[in-house]
């Protein structure tokens, strides 16, 4: 009972770490990503955490189930690697004891994995297309970056905006190029503001500012100095999107049996029952074989992860193109894995290597 207590200390401590570390590495992606998009002014800057926050929900089964994985296979190896293993084998205990406790520690984080993957992937999803398509409805005055010159959809305008002020709707420093009937014009002011008038037409009004104008590829223009002006911003007529299966509840897939709902269903289902077989993995893959060196395992571990889910993605694809039976679904690939695991404990019982000629 201390054995096993202290391994569960060590288990949580472990997985926490390597959770940490996963975000982060998902974080540094994402954003690195999205920094791109808003600098070709895809999305607002103001929009980057949101969406953070629900690709962080659409991803989160997939990072806790191989941070549960990688924290059992380091735990163990570390066990392995310092001796501590042969007080356990002194006892008289094989390695299919640790089933249990590996099982009473995985359970409540592949619960939570289930619950995420069921209810909240999709709920993140749904939002998360949402707010992009609304992001998309957006007029270009509302992409723009404070300090980077923004084009038009059409080509036709160019906005410069040095900052923002009152909740985005004062802008100071305003530059704006414009080009209409061969005329090329550029508009400076020190300041403006949105105004939306009775008929939901938008306008930027600049106030104290200057115009230039003249035609392209010629010296003479004229100049005019304002106390108002108004340019019209066009509202962008987006066609909405289909909805993808990826947004729909539950109960909305049941509904609806078609390939692509079902296939859907059986992803979701899928997540959590490989976290489990992944986890059941971990033990026998984490015994150190000295002659094929410390690392060898991680490898194959790192190996069977990459398998396990590329084959999952592409037998989901063949339920949707109609080439397997819906009622078979991912079910093959499980049950290979299964199959994997009785056939690496049984290698590990037997004291034999997990590749015959490899290692003692």
């Amino acid at each position: 009972m201390i054995f096993r207590s202290s391994i569960q200390k060590e288990l949580v401590h472990t997985a926490v770490l390597v959770f940490a570390v996963m975000i982060g590495i998902f974080f540094a992606q994402r954003i690195t990503y999205y920094i791109g998009v808003v600098a070709s002014g895809g999305f607002p800057s103001d929009s980057i955490s949101t969406l953070l926050g629900f690709s962080l929900l659409r991803f989160l089964p997939m990072i806790i189930s191989l941070s549960l994985f990688l924290s059992i296979l380091f735990t163990l190896t570390r066990q392995f690697r310092d001796n501590e293993m042969i007080i356990w084998f002194s006892s008289g205990l094989s390695i299919s004891r640790w089933v249990g406790p590996i099982l009473s520690f995985s359970t409540p984080v592949i619960i939570t994995i289930a619950f995420l993957s069921l209810f909240v992937t999709p709920w993140a999803v749904s939002k998360g297309n949402e707010f992009k398509a609304q992001i998309k409805r957006q007029d270009e005055l509302s992409t723009i970056t404070p300090g980077v010159f923004k084009e038009s959809a059409h080509a036709n305008r160019v906005f410069f905006i040095e900052s923002f002020d009152e909740l985005g709707n004062v802008v100071k420093n305003i530059f704006v190029q414009t080009e209409e009937n061969g005329k090329l014009g550029i508009i400076v002011a020190s300041r403006g503001y949105r105004e939306v008038e009775e008929n939901k037409d938008n306008f930027v009004v600049m106030e104290n500012g200057r115009r230039y104008e003249g035609e392209k590829d010629s010296a003479s223009f004229t100049s005019t100095t304002f106390e108002r002006y108004g340019i019209r911003v066009l509202q962008k007529n987006v066609a909405p999107e289909p909805v993808s299966t990826q947004a729909l509840s539950n109960s909305e897939l049941l509904r609806q049996h078609t390939p692509a709902n079902i296939a859907e269903l059986h992803g979701r289902i899928a997540l959590p029952l490989s976290a489990m077989i992944l986890a059941l993995l971990a033990i026998p893959l984490s015994f150190v074989e000295q002659r094929s060196g410390r690392s060898t395992n991680f490898m194959m571990a790192i190996l069977i992860f990459m398998i396990y889910n590329n084959m999952l993605s592409i037998m989901q694809a063949w339920l949707v193109q109609k080439k397997i039976s819906l009622l078979f679904g991912l079910w093959p690939v499980h049950i290979a894995f299964i199959l994997l695991v009785f056939y690496l404990f049984y290698r590990r019982v037997n004291q034999r290597p997990l590749i015959p000629g490899w290692g003692a």
